[in-house]
């Protein structure tokens, strides 16, 4: 079995109007369902909950930032877990909900029992669904975003590799939508992008390509080969996994492992 951690952000996740995208949520479930029967063992970490609770519930006053990741994403949790859950059910598929914060990844006692928590569902055919609890985490206690977290869980978990599915096809040596700019397929292992990368973030995540490179980049220093890809392409996930040299994407080449 290959051990894969697959990252979907809010902009695969979302419309153009900040509303759940369920269409593509199925979409993401009938390709981790694939990858699951052709011999993947696949870690699901997923953005979406603010999103989805912000669609639920219109507020009577004013919230600041803070008020509202909590609100929305106490709201959106647990209708995303609910969607996540009748979508693999249709298949058959077990799901688990981790809800996990920074801290837990540095704590030793923390962070044993969530390796041990997602092992013991992965021994036994479920599914594990990880998000930040952004109910409780608010500033420093936060990740920069779950390109952070899905990073710390693929080092965890020791995957072979992890997707990060985002709304352009990689990492370009200019700005994506310029005709003059090139995707670039590699990045060799210790290789410098960052001059092709702006800081500019997504309006509905925390996370922007800067924050993919860099996790990317560590990933790689830790033996973890590490693919940035369009999840708005159909079938994104199978292509990459029968087809990769025909679809487009960047992929990270990682350190040897010792």
């Amino acid at each position: 079995m290959k051990r894969i951690v697959v990252k979907v952000g809010s902009n695969v996740l979302t419309r153009d109007d900040g509303k759940l995208d369920i269409t593509r949520l199925s979409a993401i479930v009938d390709q981790t369902v694939w990858l699951r029967r052709h011999e993947y063992e696949v870690i699901l970490v997923t953005s979406g909950a603010v999103a989805a609770g912000r669609d639920e519930l219109r507020v009577a006053r004013g919230l600041d930032n803070a008020e509202q990741r909590q609100l929305f994403s106490s709201l959106g949790q647990v209708k995303l877990i609910g969607l996540y859950y009748n979508l693999f059910r249709e298949y058959a598929v077990h799901v688990g909900q981790v809800l996990t914060m920074k801290e837990n990844f540095s704590a030793r006692e923390q962070y044993r029992n969530q390796q041990n928590c997602m092992e013991v569902m992965l021994r036994n055919g479920v599914l594990p669904i990880v998000n930040e609890n952004d109910t409780v985490c608010i500033t420093e206690l936060m990740f920069t975003d779950n390109d952070e977290l899905s990073g710390l869980v693929a080092h965890m978990m020791g995957a072979e590799a992890l997707v990060l599915l985002t709304n352009v096809d990689g990492i370009y040596d200019g700005m994506p939508g310029n005709p003059q700019a090139h995707l670039i397929p590699t990045v060799a292992y210790g290789h410098d992008v960052s001059r092709y990368v702006s800081d500019e973030k997504s309006s509905l995540g925390r996370g922007g390509m800067a924050s993919k490179c860099h996790t990317a980049a560590k990933a790689a220093a830790e033996g973890i080969r590490v693919i940035i890809a369009n999840g708005h392409a159909p079938e994104i996930l199978i292509r990459l996994a029968e087809h990769p040299e025909a679809t487009p994407h960047t992929e990270f080449i990682p350190a040897p492992r010792t």
